[in-house]
């Protein structure tokens, strides 16, 4: 056993790939989310109905685990949304919606997990996003957000070097799901990043083996 590691978004595309990819590995893995984990879950313990942007329903969240487990050794910080708007003719909504779904998030739940992160030190890692370094058309508020993932990593890497806590950021390009394909139908999918892939990222990052890295933003961007 690796240790405790918790993944937000766990019902998702990512989380799901992510929660298989650390069980296989021999972590003992908790699966939150706002929806329910399907059944098939590889997660050893299922935290749903969490609105993983309130400060109160996280909390609720980490004390069950505190309860369970007394610690964490990892933090996956994966929940996260985005839509295509440009910014001529979207909604300034959007740039408050994309913020919350993808900063505030991971904000909220390293923030309410810390404490149990503290215990015996360990890592975070964020699901950021390349679009973060370059937006391109119709990115911009979804850029905006991730580039702010991108920064809450650099900062929470400098804050936390001295209590034996890492922090670091996967950047993928476009992940290989169903939903992209059908937005992108005539896109070359074998360029993109398969979820597993980047799921063996994370975990790689989560890793002893990875024990001198913090503040990193690690490109993963297939062939895009």
């Amino acid at each position: 056993m690796k240790g405790i590691v918790a993944v937000t978004g766990a019902a998702g595309v990512l989380g799901r790939r992510t929660v298989e990819r650390l069980a296989a590995a021999k972590w003992i893995v908790v699966g939150i989310d706002r929806v329910s984990l399907p059944g098939d879950s590889a997660s050893d313990m299922d935290i749903d109905g969490v609105d993983l942007a309130d400060e109160a329903a996280m909390a609720g969240a980490a004390e069950r685990i505190r309860e369970t487990f007394g610690r964490l050794d990892g933090l996956v910080n994966v929940a996260g949304g985005f839509r295509w708007e440009t910014i001529a003719d979207g909604e300034v909504a959007t740039w408050d919606r994309l913020y919350t779904m993808n900063v505030k998030t991971a904000l909220v739940a390293t923030r309410a997990l810390l404490p149990l992160l503290r215990v015996n030190g360990g890592s975070i890692v964020n699901v950021g996003a390349a679009a973060a370094m370059k937006a391109a058309v119709g990115m911009g508020a979804y850029a905006a957000s991730k580039a702010g993932v991108a920064r809450m990593t650099e900062a929470l890497a400098e804050e936390l070097k001295d209590a034996g806590i890492r922090v670091n950021a996967v950047l993928p390009s476009i992940i290989d799901t169903d939903a992209n394909r059908a937005d992108m139908p005539d896109a070359d999918f074998s360029r993109w990043v398969a979820p597993d892939k980047l799921a063996d990222v994370i975990g790689f990052l989560l890793s002893p083996t990875a024990s001198a890295v913090t503040g990193a933003l690690l490109p993963v961007t297939g062939r895009v």
